[in-house]
């Protein structure tokens, strides 16, 4: 259900959170594209067509990540995010590498569930305030007869709801009790011991799912909450769980997208090779082939295929290179995109340009308390500067650095808040050299503290 963005428009929205990168940006936009193409096409061609995995190479904090997630988000496709270095051979202690599949599937679920939540939300709505005026105007026996009278009650409350009058009024709403959650239960789920991959042929955690569904809890919540509440469970109830779980899979299956982040951590160098652990990495390697490649792995939902799922990975790739995969890996990802480091002009522009630029992001934090924050050009300027010294002097985090950097810059502005309301604080070069050159200056304490 990808909606139908021309690579040319996917980049220019990805352009509105993510600065530079255009090489990724595009590889990603094509890979995206030529699945709407693909689903155009018929007969046994269409079979044919598999996605060409993208391997986005780049150190930690350049937009690697967040250009898979927001494209996901853009065309609507499950997504998921795993680190390939979590995995080791079957058989080892570790995560099973068909689990990506069944974490997508959830994925899909979820994503399939919030669209048919939004087609009935208006008469979930509708539902949830008459259940919710059940219980602020609960029926009375003993005037059984006054029906009008009762209605008109009904009413009024109906308008005070409306207009936020009872906000602060508490009411006793049923909650559906939770499936016991953790570990144990999610190694007995699909893949696990007890699960369907394996012997038994048992869900045991759709078994306890089932079980702790029918374990109603009362809850006493405000009437906004409760309404949310009720009209969450009235949404759910309108939904049709058989037809969105076959939605689900068909959505993993054409439109999935897998990030497989630090998968240099599981390439092997020749000088490294024979020593102890690498074997694993290559057996790590090896379990995730069959996936990318394309395999059918059983879920609690159905058979699911890997054929047409886009795999996206990426490393830093300091100390090893994307030709110290096994060669079959390697051929399962025949595009590769070397992101650019992050210099000052870079940070500036991410701290004034995207729709969610953090220095826009703390003027309007402080701007709930009243507080006026102005950044000016040689402000952000000296932030970005600060930021690309502190990342060549110590590691290099990327644009993560410049979160740490606003925070120790603000924090004495931010826990005031409260008690400033009405100031206005300007930014400026002074402002931060003040409040952050000495911290940066002092390498042993920009290591611990930035």
């Amino acid at each position: 259900m990808s909606l139908e963005f021309t690579p040319r428009e996917l980049v220019g929205e990805l352009d509105k959170f993510i600065v530079g990168q255009q090489d990724a940006k595009r590889a990603v936009a094509i890979a995206v594209r030529n699945r709407w193409r693909r689903k155009q096409l018929t007969g046994s061609l269409k079979d044919e067509v598999h996605p060409k995995n993208i391997i986005l190479i780049g150190p930690t904090g350049v937009g690697k990540t967040e250009i898979a997630r927001r494209m996901a988000q853009l065309v609507r496709s499950p997504f998921i995010k795993v680190e390939a270095s979590k995995f080791t051979e079957v058989g080892y202690v570790g995560r099973d590498v068909e689990s990506i599949v069944r974490d997508l599937v959830e994925a899909s679920l979820a994503l399939v569930k919030r669209e048919m939540a939004r087609d009935v939300r208006v008469e979930a709505e509708r539902a949830a305030e008459e259940k919710l005026l059940d219980l602020l105007v609960p029926p009375d026996e003993s005037a059984a007869g006054d029906k009008e009278r009762r209605k008109a009650t009904r009413e009024r409350f109906r308008g005070m709801l409306r207009e936020g009058k009872l906000d602060e009024r508490e009411v006793e709403v049923t909650t559906r009790g939770q499936a016991p959650a953790g570990p144990m239960f999610g190694a007995l789920g699909p893949g696990g011991p007890g699960g369907p991959g394996g012997p038994g042929g048992i869900d045991l955690r759709q078994m306890f799912e089932k079980l702790g569904s029918m374990k109603p809890a009362l809850k006493t919540l405000k009437v906004p909450d409760a309404l949310r509440v009720l009209t969450e469970q009235e949404a759910e109830a309108r939904i049709d769980h058989d037809k969105a779980s076959a939605r689900a899979v068909d959505r993993a299956e054409s439109d999935g997208i897998v990030f497989l982040d630090e998968i240099d951590k599981i390439a092997v160098g020749q000088e490294q090779a024979g020593r102890q652990g690498e074997v694993s990495r290559q057996g790590v390697q090896r379990d995730l082939l069959p996936v990318v490649e394309g395999t059918t792995v059983q879920t609690r939902y159905g058979a699911v295929k890997t054929d047409h799922v886009l795999f996206v990975a990426a490393g830093a790739f300091h100390l090893a290179k994307p030709s110290d995969l096994i060669p079959e890996l390697q051929g399962r990802f025949p595009i590769r995109v070397e992101l650019a480091p992050l210099g000052v002009e870079e940070f500036k522009r991410i701290l004034l340009e995207p729709e969610a630029a953090l220095t826009k992001q703390y003027s309007a934090l402080l701007a709930t308390e009243g507080v006026t924050l102005r950044w000016t050009d040689d402000g952000v300027a000296a932030l970005a500067e600060l930021a690309r010294d502190v990342n060549d002097r110590t590691q290099d985090i990327g644009a993560r650095r410049l979160h740490t950097l606003l925070e120790k810059l603000l924090e004495q502005l931010l826990f005031e808040g409260p008690d400033r309301r009405g100031d206005e604080v300007e930014v400026t070069r002074d402002y931060v050299t003040e409040r952050l050159a000495d911290l940066v200056a002092d390498e042993d304490l920009s290591r611990f503290i930035l």
